[in-house]
């Protein structure tokens, strides 16, 4: 049996990338996914690699959006009869500067996507499933919110929080539900391609593994956060950098 057998996750923000990923290390391992997207085909296509209706379930919807996040533990629970991971992979970054040349509207946006959407989803699975039955919360946030990143920096502060936020709710919902973080550096995906694409062999120069990160990398510590062999891991945020941080003030 796999690690994931009888259980079914919901994970935001998967129909490619990290979040894909993680939901086929889960499928692959026995489990039921619900994955979220905010575009239809694209979240189509990924349920059809997932397996098709057997094995997941995709629902279309906006990770911020309070309707959704109903929506999505409704059907998860009719659908499937459980809910017992969620992975907060939802994040958005849309602008590239400066702290102080970004206006409040943007910062408050970015916010609500990776910091107060994180938290209404734990929320409402603690609610549904959680609270009575137990379960596991993985957030992803970045290597961008344990160090400074120019022209990252709200979108640093961001995931600052969200690591934090993984420490509170870890002490707070004690001892059925465990909450846990990753914190990848530079990963090969579309949300990151801005960061490699045009010099890609240059910056992988500066990890001593190599190389960038691939999705899998992150799946498989998501796996591990989410199944019992994490069992007695709460409060943690697992750094996936390919040694990236070892660099710092190395000449």
């Amino acid at each position: 049996m796999g690690r994931f057998e009888g259980k079914v996750a919901v994970l935001t923000g998967a129909s490619r990338g990290i979040g894909l990923a993680a939901a086929q290390r889960i499928v692959d391992e026995g489990g039921r996914v619900v994955i979220t997207a905010r575009n239809q085909e694209p979240l189509d296509k990924a349920v059809a690699e997932l397996g098709g209706s057997e094995r997941a379930l995709g629902v279309v919807g906006k990770a911020h959006d309070a309707d959704h996040r109903g929506e999505v533990v409704d059907r998860a629970l009719s659908t499937f009869g459980r809910l017992d991971v969620l992975v907060n992979n939802t994040g958005t970054n849309p602008v590239y500067d400066a702290v102080v040349n970004l206006d409040a509207a943007a910062m408050a946006k970015i916010f609500e996507v990776n910091v107060i959407a994180a938290a209404s989803w734990v929320s409402s699975v603690y609610h549904a499933w959680m609270k009575e039955h137990g379960g596991a919360v993985v957030n992803v946030a970045s290597l961008a919110g344990q160090h400074p990143s120019p022209g990252l920096g709200v979108y640093g502060a961001s995931k600052a929080a969200l690591i934090n936020l993984t420490e509170q709710l870890a002490y707070e919902l004690a001892p059925g539900i465990r909450v846990n973080a990753v914190a990848p550096a530079v990963v090969k995906t579309r949300f990151a391609t801005a960061l490699y694409a045009d010099n890609e062999e240059e910056v992988a120069a500066g990890y001593p593994l190599g190389r960038l990160g691939e999705p899998a990398d992150i799946a498989a510590a998501i796996a591990y956060l989410s199944s019992a062999d994490a069992a007695w891991v709460t409060g943690q945020t697992i750094t996936l950098d390919g040694g990236r941080t070892l660099s710092a003030g190395v000449e």
